[in-house]
Order: C-alpha cells, then structure tokens, then sequence
C-alpha cells in the first residue's frame, strides 16, 4: 500500500478524513505502513484530534509497539474512554500488569465513568495478579453500573474469584443470578474442576438447559487430570457427540491425555481416527497429544509415524517423541532425535526436553552423554538446571554405580538439595546394596520430608534387610511407628469391553471401576 497518496491527501482534508486514512492501515495487513503518517502530523505541527489521536493509538498498538502507542495516550488532553480502554488492553495483552493497574487507578480519577469492557478487563487482571482486593473492587463497581446484567462481565467476575481461590464467593454470584447463562456456568465449573471439586461441576452442569461445546471441553478436560477420574472423560466424550457437538482440538487434547493417564491405547486409537475424519488432524497441538500417547502406552512406532508426518512441529511435539523412545528403552534414538533437534530444528529445547534426554541417559547407563548434555543446558542454551535435572544426573550416575560420584555431585549442587535429589540417591544406593550411602541419603531425606515419603522408609528398610543389618529394620520400623508413617495399597488397572477397572493388590474378588 503505497503511502504518498495519503500524504497528499492528509494535506489538505480535515481531521475526519485522516481518521480514515489511518483506518485504511489499521485494517491492512501491514498496518507498520501507516507509521509515516504520523510522523507527518508532528512534522507538520498539525493538531491531532481526539478521534485521530485514538487511530494512531491503535495503529501503534497493532505494529506493537506501546511505547509510541503510550506517548499518544499521554499527549492527549483529556484521553477518552476508549484510550484508556484499548491502552489497558494492549499492556494486558503483554502481560506488562503493574501497567494496566496504574491505567485503571489513573481512569478512577480522570472523571470518565468505566464501562463493562473496562470491568472485564479490571476483573482480568485481579486474576492474573491473583488480587483478591482488586477483584472485590471491581465487583463493588459492577453493582454500582448498569451492567447487572451483562453475562460476559459477570462470567469474569466469577472467573476472577475462581483464580483468587475464592470458589465460595464465586457460587454466591452464580447463585445470586437471575439468569444463570451457560458462559457463566462454564466459568465456575472450570472453577470447581481446578479444585477437584468434581460432584459440585456435575450438578452445575447437569443442571444446564443448553449446553455448547466449551462447557464440554470444561467438563472433559477437568476430569482428565487424575487418574482416579480420567475414564470419566470418555463418558463426557461419549455424551458429546451424542448430542450432536463436533469435538475440538481442546477436546482432542484433554481426551488424548486421559488415554495417556490410563495407558487407554485402545480408546486412543479409536479417538485417533475420529481426530482423522474431523480434519484436526494435522493441528500441532493434536498430533503432539498423539505423539505423547502412543509414547506411553509403548506404540513407538506409531508415535513416529505422526511425528514424522507433521508439516509442524512444536518443542512439545519434540519432546513427547524423545521421551517415547526414553521410557521404552530405546535411549539410542532418543539421544539421535535430541541431537537433530539441535542441529537441524529451528526448535529449541526446553527445561522438559532436556529433562526427557536425560531420563533416557539414564536408563541406557550413558554416563558421559548425559554428562555432555547436562552440562551444555546452560552453556549452550542458556537453561539453568532446575532440581530435578539434578536429581535426573544423580540418578544417571547411582544407576551407573557410581555413587561416590552422586554424593559428590550432590554437595556441588548451587541451591539445597530437595527430596527428589536425595529420593534418587537412596533409590541406587538401594539397588546396589550400598548400606552407608542408603542411610546418608534416607537421613537427609527423613529431615525434608519426615511423613510424606513412606517409601523411603521401605527403600532403606529393605537395604538394611538385604544386607543381614536387622538392627537397621527394626530402627527404620521403630521410626516409622512413632512418626506414625503408613505406605498406601498399590493398585492396578486393566481394560474391559466395558469399562476401564482398577484393583488394590489385596482384592480378590469384586470390581472398583477408576
């Protein structure tokens, strides 16, 4: 779009005529091209009105840039409504929050009377910043406006009290309706799945006259976090399409997890065919869901099918196909998939990835690779280790018998050791019947975390029993007594025609269904 003609126009037409012009840009696909323009207007020393002000406003806050966008907003002589709106978008949008508040205090005192998509945006904040002050005074100014009736606003009203972990106050909202919508249903049934407060979403959401695919996607994807409640996504699944509702990506995604949860890899094919008909297939975030299942529930091959087959591909999509071959044993292909990542990828490895790496490090007892790949995190990709990269090198170097090293490597550790540290020493001082180095690691271990790690107890337990040492079982059993420790009952799960059914290691008889 050339730009001269608009300078000759801006010229000689009013300000009304130069609004439009810098319409025309903001429209566009490349709206950087109208920049010029107001380069010209200072130039000139042409007075910007009020609705030319607002256009550069937008202008400079499509191209991105807020700082000129800014300097247009303090230039005004008294900004409008509509500045401060889109200004306090735009920082929200880049997440510069601090911005935003200093923009709603400044509106409080401007005289210029907020509207909903101010409260909305004011209620959006109190969320990000998890201000439960900040939401009750955008919740004292909703009931002081007209808008008592609008549903959007009051969906984030309740959503900000939700993200404040105030679900108590957002029931009192919901309840205190005289509509209740369907946005404002799904807004405090994700608040009730965050909780796991699963019999309270159910009875919101059966109580739904209308239902959409949102408020589906809400009740699939909250109970497909657990284990304990993932197989009651495929029932929400299965009522979906029964009623009619095309599935989405987030459809796909949550389902696809709780198959991963379950190691539900039949379910899984079946849910992979149908992502095929519904063409979101080749969505990265789909194939990426795929990639990871089939990782976990030991289809390898299928994994890289996908993998290979995505024209794009996203550092979780690299991830899941590294961590596949790690959990499965073959650590080779792992390590070749992370190195041609690096080299030929335009991704870039993340904390996860390098994590994943690692692991399969680990298992294939490739001490000086993952030495190599530890210490490049850092170096090369500018990714300080976090804890568990130093508990995943410990473990690297205990499952290698090398636990001299592990101790070492441990003391060298920058920030304190945390129990997954400790937890992966005392678990390869276990498996090579090193007694002094378990009873080091368990004691140092029993002083983070004295109760909710019973399997510690046991690991050092059964190293004292394997090396003859009862006084050291009946010292860790003494100890467990009196610091009241119990280790839960493993359980399994196994798949049916009809169900998918978890049992205790005790039961005989008799079906629990997870």
């Amino acid at each position: 779009m050339s730009l001269a003609p608009y300078l000759f126009f801006i010229r000689r037409q009013s300000s009304v005529s130069m609004a439009a012009a810098l319409q025309r840009f903001i429209d566009s696909s490349s709206p950087s091209q109208g920049k010029p323009i107001h380069a010209h207007i200072i130039k000139s020393g042409l007075h910007s009105s009020t609705s030319v002000s607002i256009k550069l406003l937008i202008l400079h806050l499509k191209c991105g840039s807020l700082n000129n966008a800014r300097k247009v907003f303090d230039e005004m002589t008294k900004p409008t409504l509509s500045a401060f709106n889109y200004l306090i978008s735009g920082y929200f949008r880049a997440g510069i929050t601090e911005k935003c508040l200093e923009l709603a205090r400044k509106l409080s005192f401007s005289g210029e009377k907020p509207d909903g998509f101010t409260l909305s945006m004011v209620l959006r904040l109190s969320a990000a910043m998890v201000s439960f002050n900040l939401a009750k005074q955008a919740h004292s100014q909703v009931i002081k406006s007209e808008f008592w009736y609008d549903d959007f606003l009051f969906a984030a009203l309740i959503d900000s009290y939700v993200k404040n972990g105030m679900i108590g106050y957002a029931r009192s909202i919901f309840d205190a309706l005289p509509r209740r919508s369907l946005v404002c249903s799904t807004a405090l049934i994700v608040g009730y799945m965050n909780q796991n407060s699963f019999k309270d979403a159910e009875e919101v959401f059966r109580c739904l006259v209308q239902k959409d695919d949102v408020v589906y996607n809400a009740m699939i994807e909250g109970y497909s976090k657990l284990v304990e409640t993932a197989s009651r996504s495929f029932e929400v699944y299965k009522e979906m399409r029964f009623e009619g509702y095309k599935p989405t990506i987030s459809t796909a995604v949550s389902v696809i997890g709780a198959c991963s949860l379950l190691s539900a890899i039949e379910f899984g094919q079946q849910l992979h065919c149908q992502i095929i008909k519904n063409c979101i297939y080749c969505h990265v975030k789909a194939g990426s869901a795929l990639i990871d299942m089939y990782g976990k529930c030991g289809g390898v091959e299928d994994a890289r099918k996908i993998f290979d087959s995505m024209q794009e591909k996203n550092v979780f999509s690299w991830t899941s196909m590294i961590d596949g071959y790690g959990k499965n044993g073959i650590s080779e292909e792992a390590l070749k998939l992370f190195n041609k990542m690096r080299t030929c990828s335009d991704v870039k490895p993340n904390h996860t990835t390098f994590l994943s790496v690692l692991s399969a490090c680990g298992h294939a007892g490739l001490v000086a690779g993952g030495e190599e790949i530890f210490e490049s995190m850092e170096k090369d990709h500018g990714l300080k280790p976090r804890m568990e990269h130093y508990a995943c090198m410990v473990d690297l170097l205990g499952r290698a018998d090398r636990l001299l090293e592990a101790y070492d490597f441990i003391k060298r550790i920058p920030e304190k050791p945390n129990s997954d540290v400790w937890g992966a020493l005392l678990g390869a001082s276990r498996v090579h019947g090193h007694v002094a180095m378990a009873d080091i690691a368990a004691m140092e271990l029993f002083k983070l975390c004295s109760n909710e790690r019973p399997g510690a107890y046991l690991a050092l337990s059964n190293t004292f029993a394997a090396a003859g040492r009862w006084d050291g079982v009946f010292r860790v059993r003494e100890l467990m007594k009196e610091r009241r420790v119990s280790k839960n009952a493993g359980y399994s799960w196994v798949d049916s025609e009809e169900d998918l059914y978890g049992f205790h290691f005790d039961q005989i008889s008799g079906r629990s269904a997870l």
